[in-house]
């Protein structure tokens, strides 16, 4: 085997592929990627118990053929070659890789000890990539990190006709997005659970450019493909809750503010909030007064804001969760629909104040919605 390539293609193509091995196996060749060239094309594959991937790309190929070589120290070596083209080649039980006149040579792992890379499901549809990473972004704030609870550390990824929805709970707070996406046939559906970091990787890689994604399912796997690239990711088991009735809010009291002075106001007061300490939110006719800390340490700041349904109404957030929901907006303006202390909280995005006010409350009204779980707030 031997082939010749650039430096950075084969940096990026190495560090595609080797975003599934796993940090630690007892298998030892599932830290290997797999090297294949032939026709001048090449392939590099790697994969674990979980997930899959393999791109393919030009390569000059001098002599066809494969090789398994740990893929962490391919591409450690990768990142530190000079620019420019790189000569590979596997010389008796090395794999050289040489350029600008440097030079290593890495041992190669038994090939006959490699499982076969899992299939590609049935394709049924295709996606903006972009969009896509956005939306699986929005979402993944609210999954779960407890392991304990694998099915609330996923991302539920449903397909209804030509609409595509993504969501994502720890029981605390629960985001949703809907975009649309183009099956292949009509009358497709789908309602399965994908793990939220194994989504984010996914979708950050194949949004990184324009173009579309095609998506592929079964009982067991979800796999994205896009211009030479596929990967597969194990499905999680059970389903998460449904949003439908959640996000039905009775007559809530709307206070509408800017984005963007919410969020600097938000980080600058809640410098003083001890661990999960409320933030407290104090909304009047036409302001907004944010306040932390208790006793010793205070802070507090007022805002512009408008509220319609009440003359005044007070509620505390968690400042982290509350800026993890922030931050998945990049809207103006954004609306909260309060429902009292204690109680469940909408935030939704805007273009501007009059838009907000007149946006519906009911479920659906919008593409993208994060649920809080208000806090009482501070004793005075």
């Amino acid at each position: 085997m031997e082939f010749r390539i650039e430096r950075g293609e084969l940096a990026d193509a190495v560090s595609w592929a080797a975003r599934v091995l796993p940090t630690r196996s007892p298998v030892p060749v599932l830290g290997g990627l797999l090297l294949e060239a032939a026709d001048d094309r090449l392939s590099i594959s790697g994969l674990d118990y979980e997930a899959s991937a393999r791109i393919e790309i030009a390569a000059r190929t001098e002599r066809p053929g494969k090789v398994l070589v740990m893929g962490r120290r391919l591409l450690d070596v990768c990142k530190v070659l000079p620019e420019g083209p790189v000569e590979c080649a596997v010389e008796g039980s090395r794999f050289t890789v040489t350029g600008g006149g440097a030079g290593f040579g890495l041992s190669v792992l038994p090939l006959d000890d490699y499982p076969a890379l899992p299939p590609l499901p049935e394709i049924l549809g295709e996606v903006d990539g972009q969009e896509f990473a956005a939306a699986v972004a929005d979402v993944s704030v609210a999954a779960g990190r407890d392991d304990t609870l694998p099915t609330l550390t996923g991302i539920r990824l449903a397909l209804d006709g030509e609409r595509m929805t993504l969501a994502a709970t720890d029981r605390y707070r629960f985001a949703v997005r809907t975009l649309d996406w183009r099956p292949t046939a009509q009358g497709v559906t789908a309602d399965v659970v994908v793990s939220a970091r194994r989504l984010s990787e996914i979708a950050r890689s194949v949004g990184s450019r324009p173009g579309t994604v095609r998506l592929a399912l079964d009982g067991g796997s979800a796999g994205f493909e896009r211009e030479g690239m596929r990967t597969t990711v194990r499905l999680l088991d059970g389903r998460l809750p449904r949003h439908d009735k959640l996000f039905v809010l009775s007559g809530p009291v709307k206070a509408v503010t800017e984005r963007e002075p919410l969020v600097e106001a938000v980080k600058r007061v809640a410098v003083v909030a001890d661990g999960d300490s409320p933030l407290q939110f104090a909304f009047t006719a036409d302001s907004v007064l944010l306040q932390a800390g208790y006793e010793d340490d205070v802070a507090s700041q007022r805002l512009p804001a408008g509220l319609l349904g009440a003359d005044e109404i007070t509620v505390g957030f968690n400042p982290s969760y509350l800026m993890d929901a922030l931050a998945t907006f990049d809207t103006p303006v954004v609306r909260f629909q309060l429902m009292g202390q204690g109680q469940r909280a909408m935030i939704t995005g805007h273009q501007d104040h009059e838009a907000a006010a007149a946006a519906a409350d009911g479920a659906g009204d919008t593409v993208h919605q994060h649920l809080l779980m208000s806090l009482r707030p501070l004793v005075q």
